[in-house]
């Protein structure tokens, strides 16, 4: 290839090289919760007019489900490689988002797996997986992981310290996230070196923000260094789109110019450009001697091993027969179904009101400005209304509750700003005479979305009125339904007897109607667990949302963040969830001692202590300076108590020695979901990692293992297990 013929082939739209038999490619297509109509790559039209819409990743995320997140990938994929062989989408999908879920009112919480680092990690690795494995070429039968098939290419987002949109007028595209590099190794970059080192992702985004003064896509430390370099990516690295002229428009950094700008992202390890400034500036870029002809070759050769890699030239026989009767299939329309039932989250249930019965409730009133949603349900990055596509079907809540009695409608709101309580009374009106009332409530795309955060998280408008007054002249049972990503402080409505059930049902993807229903007459009992904390609502008078720190800070009042760092006051706490069942917790086998050999080369690394603790002799060693072979097992029985048969989500945390200072309050190291039959019990067994499940970092960044008296907490307090570790 010429020169001009190479930087051609850097932007989301690579023009090819007709003259050497090398196609045009567009790389930009999306499948964050299924295929999108967002982004060029992918379209719709008379002849495939949709895809199957799952819940989004918040939702799917509250089933605590690794075998179902790796599932929807797949199904994913199979569409898109559908897709592709009817030339209606390419193989390069940059999805999923795995930012860290750090403040309430950040606008994309829709699209990420919550606040947790490692539940986000352990998420993007199996959805990665799910989109990516070609099935017998897992990456462990590969010496060179750059040879690995792929079924579709994925690409985790957006990398680094990326989760302010617009708030008060700070944007995203100048915004300077001041972070320090305790929290960036700790929390920030975790869910990415796992989606790596974890998922062999072929992809990842750098974002629009600066990271401590430096543009994320200009910042050779985080793309060259330590994506490339120390996490070993198998694939390229691409902006988020226009990133370039964000940095020399936005950011205005060092006041550089088009040239000089496409050299400083090329040489720090960004590959291909969402855009047009590589394909426009680079090569006078390189003939002004800005940047070497070399760096061009180099990330050709990330980019083109990828697309040799999906077959994009030879093709891949075994998806040859994948075509139009391959999407929105009856098994995908039930798996998003599922994924709904699996995610939705028990919140309220007075005196065991749910599951309702279909013999004493009858007559339904489902009123509420979500009560017939639709659209709403899909979230962002599925189907816009400006493109041609949509989902396979829509299954509203009043469809849903409609399979189940005889229901009577009333929106009670124009729209979820309910901004005119004139429509009020026909919902009072419906409740007063319905067997069980349904409100649907919550927000939408209109109060949090990309480029839209949230000032405050309470429910908008006249809704919490709404509620009240349907709640205090309902003839029979009040269930409340709220779909919002982030938390909602909903307090008056667990303080209030007249509403008697609380469900939280995300955005639930185009099943969600009745899987909402299904949850609440009990077709399915529910098991999902909240993936967020859910603040009051005063939380957010009292730390700015562009302040980058998750502990606490006491100079300034600030509260900590998320369960890690957060022990204040919620409305209902990270990880909640009811059931209509009830578990017991055995814990049936652990270890009560760790004891480690050092050798001459390992060396004690001090850590700082609360006055009065009494501080180890060797207080931690470096995990770099570990082998960390070394696993701990414990088993857990599960005793299904009840009388119903249901899914309970063991989540498994550790709490490191008292009295070091400035570390997590607990931190999440395994879960499992597993299904339990009534009055039965099953073992469950988990092998952890003692690096990965004892492991703090310190505040200069170091991650090391501190020795001394750990804590295994099982669930809330069910099981409370001291672990001794100790260095000889």
């Amino acid at each position: 290839m010429t020169l001009y013929e190479k930087v051609r082939q850097l932007g989301n739209r690579a023009y090819g090289v007709p003259r050497l038999g090398i196609p045009e490619y567009q790389w930009w297509s999306e499948a964050l919760h299924g295929l999108s109509n967002v982004g060029p790559g992918t379209f719709f039209d008379n002849s495939v007019p949709h895809a199957t819409s799952y819940p989004t990743p918040i939702l799917t995320t509250a089933s605590f489900n690794e075998s179902l997140w790796n599932t929807i990938g797949k199904a994913v994929s199979t569409e898109a490689r559908a897709l592709y062989n009817l030339g209606h989408a390419g193989l390069t999908f940059w999805s999923p988002t795995i930012n860290v879920a750090r403040d309430p009112r950040w606008g994309r919480i829709i699209e990420t797996p919550g606040e947790d680092p490692f539940v986000v990690g352990t998420y993007a690795a199996n959805y990665v997986r799910g989109l990516q494995d070609v099935e017998g070429t897992e990456s462990n039968k590969y010496k060179d992981l750059n040879s690995r098939p792929l079924k579709v290419s994925a690409c985790c987002k957006h990398f680094a310290a990326y989760d302010v949109d617009n708030w008060k007028g700070i944007e995203r595209y100048s915004f300077d996230a001041r972070v320090t590099e305790q929290d960036l190794i700790e929390t920030f970059n975790r869910p990415f070196q796992m989606c790596v080192q974890n998922g062999d992702v072929s992809s990842v985004m750098c974002s629009y923000n600066r990271v401590n003064g430096i543009p994320a896509c200009a910042d050779h430390k985080l793309l060259k260094e330590t994506v490339r370099q120390d996490w070993d990516l198998h694939g390229y690295i691409v902006s988020d789109c226009d990133s370039v002229e964000v940095l020399i428009k936005d950011h205005k950094w060092l006041n550089v110019d088009n040239e000089t700008a496409v050299s400083y992202t090329l040489q720090a390890g960004m590959d291909l450009d969402c855009g047009v400034y590589y394909t426009d500036y680079v090569e006078n870029a390189v003939k002004l001697g800005k940047v070497g002809e070399g760096d061009v070759d180099e990330s050709l050769q990330y980019l083109y091993v990828v697309l040799m890699r999906l077959g994009i030239f030879d093709g891949q026989p075994q998806y040859n027969s994948l075509g139009k009767n391959d999407v929105c299939t009856s098994a995908h329309i039930e798996l998003a179904g599922e994924a709904a039932r699996e995610g939705i989250v028990l919140l309220k249930n007075d005196n065991g009101v749910l599951p309702l019965a279909t013999e004493r409730n009858k007559t339904l009133a489902v009123v509420g400005p979500h009560a017939n949603a639709s659209v709403t349900m899909i979230g962002n990055y599925a189907f816009v209304a400006y493109n041609k596509g949509s989902p396979c079907r829509y299954s509203t809540p009043l469809n849903g509750f409609s399979s189940y009695g005889s229901v009577n409608y009333a929106a009670g709101c124009s729209n979820v700003k309910c901004v005119d309580g004139n429509l009020i009374g026909a919902a009072v009106e419906a409740a007063k005479i319905a067997d069980a009332t349904i409100i649907v409530a919550g927000i939408d795309l209109s109060i949090e979305a990309e480029g839209l955060d949230r000032l405050d998280i309470l429910l908008p408008g006249n809704q919490t009125d709404l509620i009240n007054q349907v709640a205090n002249v309902a003839k029979g049972p009040v269930v409340l339904v709220i779909m919002s990503a982030g938390g909602v402080d909903i307090s008056f409505a667990k303080s209030n007897p007249k509403i008697h059930a609380i469900l939280w049902a995300g955005y639930p993807g185009e099943e969600g109607g009745q899987a909402i229903a299904d949850v609440v007459f009990g077709k399915y009992n529910p098991g999902g667990r909240l993936p967020l904390t859910w603040y009051q609502a005063d939380y957010v008078d009292k730390i700015p949302l562009t302040s980058m720190q998750f502990r606490p800070d006491d100079s300034k009042g600030y509260p900590g963040r998320t369960y890690k760092f957060y022990d204040g006051p919620t409305v209902f706490p990270y990880g909640y969830g009811l059931s209509y069942t009830k578990f017991n917790y055995t814990l049936k086998a652990a270890p009560s001692k760790l004891p480690t050999k050092l050798s001459i080369f390992q060396h004690c690394r001090d850590l700082p202590y609360k006055n009065g603790t009494i501080k180890p002799s060797c207080p931690a060693i470096l995990i770099d300076d570990l082998k960390c072979h070394q696993k701990f097992t414990f088993d857990i029985e599960v005793k299904n108590v009840g009388n119903r048969d249901g899914d309970e989500v063991v989540l498994i945390y550790s709490q490191p020695p008292l009295g070091i200072l400035g570390t997590h309050i607990k931190q999440l190291i395994k879960f499992q979901r597993v299904s339990v039959a009534a009055r039965t019990s099953k073992l469950v067994h988990f092998a952890i990692n003692i690096c990965q499940g004892l492991g703090i970092v310190d505040s200069n960044g170091n991650t090391v293992l501190p020795s001394g008296s750990h804590t295994i907490i099982v669930g809330d307090h069910q099981i409370v297990h001291p672990i001794q570790l100790t260095y000889y």
